[in-house]
């Protein structure tokens, strides 16, 4: 059943000449969520937005918003707003008026608009700022100014393209918190797009993973990160993201780098190439461990970060002590076997999903 804010798209692709930019997107968005599309650049996710909001065409398959097809609506007729990268606020126009500007497009009485212009820039904390031009603002103010003239016209969908990737590092963790509050009091169906993992995790209920134009992910923060399903999302989340190595599972034993290490239930009898990943934070450094040396060490403000040879590959060791390590200096590393992930070695997909789709 559909609700307020439903966004369904079956099947869509986009070329761009003989380079498929989307090859078969789908995707269902649920009313009133805070969906994050995430992604590294040239992933499709800006191009997903941009079809959701009209201003892209698709060459296959339908976008629908609350169950009507709006695949070849125009952005007008889709009752959507956007705040874009660059923000997009006209210049010679005061705040007041870049807020009011879609509004008076569609008819608003005056009254109304400067009722709702001033609710809209209320909320957003611009409210002394209306008279200004955007040349006078600072960047965290263009960037509310471009929210209000979003919200000021209650759409049906919220949909926004890197909102905070001109904003400096403190600004735009103050501007996450006012984007996250902001959309639990509206209720609006929130899509965002962002290559910052770190912003998805913290804002959505929901969030998808586009990597080379299709979706390879979809769940909540947490089950994306806890559980990824290919080496491809592995890869990709974390900070630093996850460590991946070569290993063989055979008969309930995983041997990395020669080390035996007991795994139950997991894969047959028959030898089988793997990928092994583990998150930085999960390495310990323990005598007894598998023999590793160090290649640099890097202090950060709460802890270290050691980058180690494991026999032909590298890894990182995220450890809680400030420790700066000589390069070459060994060390002995250990986890616990419950916090490795096993990817199929030619599939790339996690050891459980790709049995399921084999019917093994």
């Amino acid at each position: 059943m559909s609700g307020p804010g439903r966004v369904t798209l079956r099947g869509v692709v986009k070329r761009h000449g003989a380079v498929a930019a989307l090859k078969g997107v789908n995707l269902d968005i649920r009313p009133g969520e805070f969906f994050a599309l995430l992604g590294p650049s040239g992933s499709g996710k800006t191009t997903t937005l941009r079809i959701i909001a009209g201003l892209e065409t698709v060459d296959e398959g339908s976008v629908h918003i609350d169950g009507a097809d709006v695949t070849r609506l125009p952005p007008g007729d889709r009752d959507v707003a956007m705040v874009f990268q660059s923000y997009a606020l006209y210049p010679h126009m005061t705040v007041f008026d870049n807020i009011a500007f879609p509004l008076r497009m569609v008819g608003t009485p005056k009254a109304e608009i400067a009722a709702r212009v001033a609710e809209a820039a209320g909320r957003l904390q611009i409210g002394h700022l209306v008279d200004r031009r955007p040349g006078q603002l600072s960047g965290g103010q263009q960037q509310r100014t471009a929210l209000a003239r979003a919200i000021v016209r209650r759409p049906t969908l919220f949909l926004l393209d890197e909102p905070l990737s001109n904003l400096d590092a403190r600004l735009r963790l103050d501007t996450r918190v006012e984007i996250k509050t902001l959309h639990q009091t509206l209720g609006v169906t929130t899509i965002y797009v962002t290559h910052d993992q770190e912003e998805a995790m913290t804002l959505a209920d929901r969030m998808a993973v586009f990597v080379d134009g299709e979706i390879v992910q979809v769940g909540t923060p947490e089950e994306v990160f806890d559980r990824p399903n290919s080496v491809k999302v592995a890869a990709f989340l974390g900070n630093p993201p996850m460590n991946l190595v070569r290993g063989m599972l055979a008969g309930g034993r995983l041997v990395l780098e020669g080390h035996a290490i007991p795994m139950p239930g997991a894969g047959g009898n028959e030898p089988r190439e793997v990928t092994v990943g583990i998150r930085p934070g999960d390495l310990r450094l323990e005598r007894g461990g598998i023999p590793a040396t160090v290649y640099l060490s890097e202090v950060l403000g709460e802890g270290t970060i050691l980058n180690l040879r494991l026999g032909e590959s590298l890894v990182k060791a995220r450890i809680p002590a400030k420790r700066r390590m000589a390069t070459g200096a060994p060390v002995e590393i250990g986890f616990d076997p419950a916090c490795l992930h096993l990817f199929d070695r030619t599939s790339g997909l996690r050891i459980a999903t790709a049995l399921e789709k084999t019917g093994a």
